[in-house]
């Protein structure tokens, strides 16, 4: 909210419910007058920090799709927003991924950028060292998505049992289209002190700013070669 404010690039509305994800007219009083409040339609962008399965309707749940698939908004998904909805397989497929545990915990990883052009890496050396939570992904495909950064494998334990990857692959950001909507994802952002990193806060700033098409970025997927493990 501050990063948008103070740069004029957007304004955002902090919620904790879910009242607003909706294309229908939002009420107060059980319906009998009109509310203040905003609905999708008025929004550019989402910006995500759910975990597990939060109560949507049926409806809600298309309105959030066609807000990216057929408008052609934003979403950009923070650390948790990978935990949540494995009930519902296309917020999957609009993600990008589903998380399958953290087995090494809040540690120091070492993470290779993959694509230093994009908006939200361009600040990052090519190799840096994050303290974070993190996460080992499934369900994803590097055909379907343009891995961003990723970890390296060769400084991490990989014989942790919580370890079910085979490919060495651990994805630490991503872009991705969906239909005419773009989608950023991260796993950085844990701790409350992972927050004050100015190296995060940019991050999520330019992908925001990416996300509703005021700067460009690739989604076109890139392979894994053996020398970037």
């Amino acid at each position: 909210e501050r990063l948008g404010r103070e740069s004029g690039a957007y304004d955002m509305y902090i919620r904790t419910d879910s009242q607003l994800i909706t294309k229908a007219p939002v009420t107060m009083n059980g319906g009998t007058r009109p509310s203040t409040n905003k609905n999708l339609n008025y929004f550019d962008a989402i910006f995500f920090y759910g975990a597990r399965e939060i109560e949507l309707t049926d409806q809600q749940k298309a309105d959030l799709l066609s807000f990216v698939k057929e408008d052609g908004k934003g979403f950009v998904g923070t650390h948790t927003a990978t935990t949540s909805f494995f009930s519902w397989p296309e917020f999957g497929e609009m993600i990008g991924a589903r998380f399958d545990d953290h087995p090494w915990g809040v540690f120091d990883g070492t993470i290779l950028i993959d694509d230093l052009l994009f908006p939200a890496m361009k600040h990052f050396p090519k190799t840096s060292v994050i303290k974070d939570e993190h996460y080992q992904h499934k369900d994803f495909s590097r055909d379907k998505i343009r891995v961003l950064a990723h970890l390296d494998t060769s400084k991490l334990d990989m014989k942790n049992p919580r370890v079910h990857r085979t490919d060495g692959d651990y994805p630490m950001a991503w872009s991705k289209s969906y239909g005419k909507g773009r989608v950023f994802y991260s796993t950085l952002g844990h701790a409350a002190e992972s927050w004050d990193n100015p190296q995060l806060q940019q991050m999520y700033f330019e992908a925001l700013k990416w996300s509703m098409g005021i700067s460009e970025g690739e989604t076109k997927p890139l392979p894994l070669t053996g020398a970037e493990k």
